[in-house]
């Protein structure tokens, strides 16, 4: 089996980062292939980098070849919807992984994310895909994306004083870490809180893999019709010219 991994952003360090975090979930025999996208911004942080970022993001995609599944490494689930209209494999997006594998452990969650900006956004996601009713508060710990390159004790100080906020103010019973950059987290924090931590990266390349597995694919009738092959075309040479 063979799953691409996209990071919209061009940021390589955290391609590099993902890619290592996804091989780690994946099972033995699945082949994970990182991408970057090739135009766009070098972090994505709110609503205007998601939007900058979904044409280089595409564009990966659909310039890949012989994949069994995608999953777009960046929590905003950037471009989701767009994707599933381009490809008719699975389209796994990290946020919603995290979010319904969150509502199989608990009863209620909360969300760590990145920096203020970002916040409305994965509300709006919640309410979208039907859980915000688990989800008791998205909680920026005012982290930028890229501080979480490498091992950053900042960052990881922030991001565990939001953590035992949520524990204790907003009687979470697991907690999202809402950034692909926190991937290498999630394990330790378990440990070390004794609930549910749940990095999206892993959830999504679980959740590939047994779609895949399944021979299941998106469906081309309604919202997910794949476009006329010339407004591809078009999209695409606009890019590169």
């Amino acid at each position: 089996m063979r799953i691409l991994v996209v990071n919209p952003n061009t940021t390589v360090s955290m391609t590099n980062k993902i890619g290592q975090a996804a091989r780690n979930a994946a099972s033995p025999g699945t082949e994970i292939v990182a991408l970057t996208s090739s135009n766009g911004p070098a972090s994505i942080e709110g609503y205007f980098d998601e939007a900058n970022s979904v044409n280089g993001l595409l564009q990966a995609i659909h310039s890949a070849q012989n994949y069994d599944a995608v999953v777009i490494a960046c929590f905003d689930d950037t471009g989701l919807d767009a994707a599933r209209c381009l490809t008719d494999k699975p389209v796994i997006g990290i946020g919603e992984a995290a979010y319904r594998c969150a509502a199989m452990l608990a009863n209620k969650f909360s969300v760590i994310t990145t920096l203020a900006r970002s916040v409305p956004a994965l509300e709006h996601n919640l309410q979208r895909y039907g859980m915000a009713h688990q989800c008791v508060r998205v909680r920026s710990s005012e982290v930028a994306v890229l501080d979480l390159e490498g091992n950053n004790p900042a960052a990881c100080s922030k991001i565990e004083a939001e953590i035992v906020k949520a524990i204790d103010e907003d009687k979470a019973e697991a907690i999202v870490l809402g950034c692909a950059g926190m991937a290498d987290l999630a394990g330790s924090l378990s440990q070390r809180y004794q609930i549910p931590v749940i990095d999206g990266l892993a959830c999504a390349v679980a959740l590939a893999e047994g779609l895949a597995r399944l021979g299941l694919r998106t469906s081309r009738l309604g919202g997910y019709a794949p476009p006329p092959e010339h407004k591809i075309q078009q999209a695409f040479a606009n890019t590169c010219a």
